[in-house]
């Protein structure tokens, strides 16, 4: 599958929407990346899993944060056969307290899966938790980079930043 393919799917069910959104980061934008409309496409999910496995070999395991990443990684685990955890936003209160849920990925050497990046602050946030419990992450993977400094902070943390697409490729006046 060539990037074209996958905006032009992006595109058809729906997931690239204009108009005036405020995003995660607090920033507004005209244009709007909604990844869950695409996840929760079984043909467009189908779709991303396959090219993101291309970059899952040598991990143990694969994370990805609550909401947006956790169809994706759970796709990407059914397409790679890697086991996954799912990292809570906040530490539970009740319960087990835990925010990492799934195996233990202490020693581990873990691909974090996000949906939309932006100024980086999810992922960020998603290797901080990570680390702390003694995961190896070095690579993070997106669906989309927005291009708004994700890469830069990313490589402040030695970590490798993988985009299948970025919002240039997107919002290209042909595509469009």
């Amino acid at each position: 599958m060539t990037k074209e393919q996958l905006i032009q799917g992006l595109k058809d069910c729906g997931a690239i929407k204009f108009g005036h959104f405020v995003l995660t980061s607090g920033a507004t934008s005209d244009y709007y990346i909604d990844i869950k409309k695409a996840s929760t496409d079984p043909r467009i999910l189908r779709i991303i899993a396959k090219e993101m496995s291309a970059y899952a070999k040598g991990y143990d395991m694969l994370a990805g944060m609550e909401l947006g990443a956790v169809p994706l990684v759970v796709a990407l685990a059914l397409e790679t056969g890697l086991p996954y955890v799912i990292i809570r936003k906040e530490k539970r209160e009740h319960g087990t307290g835990k925010q990492i849920e799934g195996s233990d990925v202490k020693g581990h050497h873990v691909l974090l899966v996000e949906d939309v990046t932006t100024s980086g602050g999810s992922v960020i946030k998603s290797i901080e938790v990570l680390r702390a419990a003694d995961a190896n992450v070095h690579t993070a993977l997106t669906v989309v980079d927005r291009e708004a400094g994700t890469r830069e902070k990313l490589q402040g943390l030695n970590v490798e930043f993988i985009p299948l697409i970025s919002v240039s490729e997107i919002l290209q006046k042909k595509r469009i």
